[in-house]
């Protein structure tokens, strides 16, 4: 409230009393928004979340950012928490009718409550969903906004592999060209295979991983074919069984790169909001890292590792851990900030 000034303190001075739906609306003050929702704290957490995102839905709000509700003075566990927020989140995502919401933020200033919100969202993406858009789609969606309709989005087409052989069966009667037919038919189902795998993963693959799935179809003896449409989208796999195995065993290691890659970018993206290092810019002013860097350094500074190297303006720097000092391959010295968000500098 000191943060938003006295425009907005006197506001909700007006309206006191006068709540309806267990909260109240006032303008943004000097904060960067423009109206703050004001909630009466209860015990129902998610019922809360749920009707601030349809309100804001009905007044066609494009974002909305949430603090953890009920985890001060109310003293709710932050597990149980982080737990109805995002089932509220969950759901209010799944509706069809959402068009005007895109953006849904949670913003953790305790350091103590990053891993009870962050295993609440690992639950519901490693979670089995049989819904059109699976959890971990709604989550990208709207925590970090809408991606690209399958409409607009580029269209992956694996280059079609085929290769035509004719069996010309000749034989003293009708019936041993049949059975000769079937013992082909029946040698080649025994060498044939087709295996299918579907994962949410396989919307992010890119141009990159897409030359690789066509270079392994090149090499093997195998057909894929990618159904990027789908929910979740899949990829399947069909030829000689042992390059089957060996490609499927590819593709699931390409599938666990990209998520190991998004859970970095995941919690580097929340760890920003908690804490951000910054380095000297020009006239005075700091340059915040980029967020992987950021969560390196942060990461260092926690385990009580005295040194770590980072690039800054593709110049290597050697940092000390203790006196927040980077100095680079010529001996030249610099200082930076570690800003912990809400609290001050630090």
């Amino acid at each position: 409230m000191d943060a938003a000034g006295s425009q907005v303190a006197d506001e909700c001075a007006q309206y006191a009393g006068q709540y309806q739906s267990g909260f109240i609306t006032t303008q943004g003050g000097n904060l960067l928004c423009s109206k703050i929702i004001h909630l009466i704290t209860n015990n129902h957490v998610k019922s809360q979340v749920s009707k601030v995102l349809h309100v804001c839905e009905q007044r066609m709000y494009k974002s909305v950012a949430f603090p953890a509700i009920g985890t001060g003075q109310a003293g709710h566990s932050p597990a149980r928490v982080a737990d109805e927020m995002l089932d509220a989140i969950v759901e209010f995502a799944r509706q069809k009718s959402v068009q005007h919401l895109q953006t849904i933020k949670i913003v953790i200033f305790q350091a103590n409550m990053f891993s009870d919100f962050y295993e609440s969202m690992k639950k519901r993406e490693n979670s089995d969903s049989s819904t059109t858009e699976s959890l971990l789609s709604a989550f990208k969606s709207f925590f970090w906004g809408k991606s690209q309709s399958s409409e607009n989005k580029k269209l992956m087409i694996l280059e079609k592999k085929v290769y035509l052989v004719t069996f010309q069966i000749c034989g003293e009667s009708q019936e041993k060209v049949d059975a000769t037919e079937s013992w082909i038919k029946d040698l080649i189902l025994k060498e044939q295979l087709e295996n299918t795998v579907a994962d949410e993963a396989i919307e992010s693959f890119d141009e990159a991983q897409i030359a690789i799935l066509e270079d392994l179809q090149r090499r093997k003896q195998v057909t894929i074919h990618l159904e990027n449409k789908l929910s979740p989208p899949q990829i399947k796999i069909s030829g000689i069984s042992r390059d089957v195995y060996s490609v499927s065993l590819e593709v699931q290691r390409m599938i666990q790169q990209i998520k190991s890659t998004e859970e970095e970018q995941s919690k580097a993206e929340l760890l920003y909001n908690m804490v951000e290092w910054r380095y000297p810019g020009s006239n005075g002013s700091y340059v915040a890292f980029d967020k992987l860097t950021n969560t390196q350094l942060e990461h260092a500074k926690v385990f009580r590792k005295p040194y770590l190297n980072v690039k800054i303006n593709k110049k290597n720097y050697k940092v000390d851990l203790n006196t927040l000092k980077a100095t680079d391959d010529q001996g030249k010295t610099i200082n930076l900030q570690r800003l912990a968000k809400g609290e001050g500098k630090g």
